[in-house]
């Protein structure tokens, strides 16, 4: 019969000295204490590894920092792995992997580098919105979990604030960039499933809204508030710029001198700058040639066409000609990006070619199989259409096309 090993005791344990050589005290089942001629004194766990069945040890930490209670109850973790066949030395190497594994890959960290691949592929304004929206609703709440650790509940817990204060556009396109940031994980072997998929079912999806805008037959009466408005020049002048080029808010803002081609009358916008990240040429007509002759003595010697007032060697806000309409009383009846929907109708209404009118709006046919076809810009057959467009809105600037007693504004949805 095998000798019984007695159990040791603190008392026990204490009393232990240091001798000339190492030696050890036993617990029973593989515990053991080792007392090291310098005085300290450490835990092993002696077993057979359960593949090659070579006798090992397995370090516990030392006394008094490991309790002989810590040290019993890590010898029978130990005992569970063994007998479901798991070495624990190795299980312990994984847990650890996992730990720093699991540092490295916060669900900030990937998605920065989930972000550095798309800021490829998108304007850099459209960029800097994407990384904005997380910083401010996301990264809070989830930034330090490990992508590892995420489950589809800890998501929607993440994003319900978001939907608390109704912002349920903000709401869908958070739940875009998330299972973004989640596919790219599983893409790069962080994780086996992506948690994300079905998150957006868990909100109310938004309505559907159009840009606040008005008819075409309205534009004297726009004209004539923006006249009488208190802006200033700088601010007017962006407002027709983005009213007689058709481009959006950012892109009009934007603009630099040297985008401008006074030879071709043309303003070449880059594919940076774009929303489909396509470059983009605005044939200029008269009206848009004599905004950049009014802002050449203003900021001809700088980059930017419209400087902020602030800081001049960055551009005007893109919501300048927004707050501009809000002061003029123009608010919920008109947007900026509203000023294309007007230029839109008009055109459409003058019977110009849809195709011309898209391209001169730089939207990207949604049929695929179409656009893949049709690469056309029409720059040549734009040229007259937007010099239609700056006499359209010349003539709305006299007040000539409706009588001056006309209705107000109205909202167009």
């Amino acid at each position: 019969m095998a000798r019984k090993t007695k159990p040791l005791t603190d008392t026990e344990i204490k009393a232990a000295k240091s001798k000339d050589a190492d030696y050890q005290l036993y617990d029973g089942d593989g515990l053991t204490l080792l007392i090291k001629s310098s005085g300290s004194k450490l835990w092993q766990f002696r077993y057979y590894r359960p593949l090659t069945k070579q006798r090992t040890k397995q370090s516990f930490g030392s006394y008094p920092a490991v309790s002989l209670s810590d040290a019993r109850k890590l010898r029978a973790e130990s005992k569970v792995l063994l007998a479901k066949g798991i070495d624990p030395q190795e299980y312990q190497k994984e847990q650890i992997r996992n730990s720093q594994e699991a540092k490295t890959n916060t669900f900030l960290l990937v998605a920065e580098r989930w972000w550095n691949v798309k800021k490829a592929s998108v304007t850099e304004d459209y960029a800097d919105d994407i990384w904005r929206s997380l910083e401010r609703d996301i990264f809070p709440a989830i930034g330090n979990v490990s992508v590892t650790d995420i489950k589809a509940h800890t998501l929607v817990q993440a994003v319900q604030p978001v939907q608390a204060r109704g912002a349920l556009e903000t709401v869908r396109r958070l739940c875009q960039r998330i299972n973004e940031v989640m596919i790219y994980a599983q893409n790069t072997g962080l994780i086996d499933a992506v948690p994300s998929v079905n998150i957006g079912k868990a909100f109310e999806k938004p309505q559907k809204k159009n840009m606040p805008s008005i008819r075409p037959d309205q534009l004297p009466q726009l004209m004539q508030t923006m006249r009488t408005a208190s802006i200033s020049l700088s601010t007017r002048c962006l407002f027709m710029w983005q009213l007689l080029t058709i481009t959006r808010p950012v892109e009009a803002a934007e603009a630099r001198w040297n985008e401008i081609d006074f030879d071709a009358n043309e303003w070449k916008i880059p594919a940076a700058r774009m929303k489909m990240n396509r470059d983009h040429t605005v044939p200029l007509s008269d009206g848009a040639l004599a905004i950049l002759e009014m802002m050449k003595p203003l900021s001809g010697g700088r980059d930017f066409i419209f400087p902020s007032r602030i800081k001049p060697t960055q551009p005007m806000n893109s919501q300048t000609v927004n707050a501009a309409l809000k002061r003029a009383g123009l608010g919920g009846v008109l947007v900026s990006h509203g000023l294309r929907s007007i230029a839109s109708t008009a055109l459409n209404e003058q019977g110009f070619p849809p195709d011309v009118i898209e391209a001169a709006l730089a939207h990207v046919d949604k049929n695929e199989v179409r656009r893949a076809y049709n690469r056309s810009d029409y720059l040549e057959q734009r040229r007259p259409m937007m010099q239609w467009w700056a006499d359209f809105v010349k003539r709305a600037d006299k007040g000539s096309m409706v009588e001056s007693s006309a209705g107000a504004l109205k909202l167009v949805v």
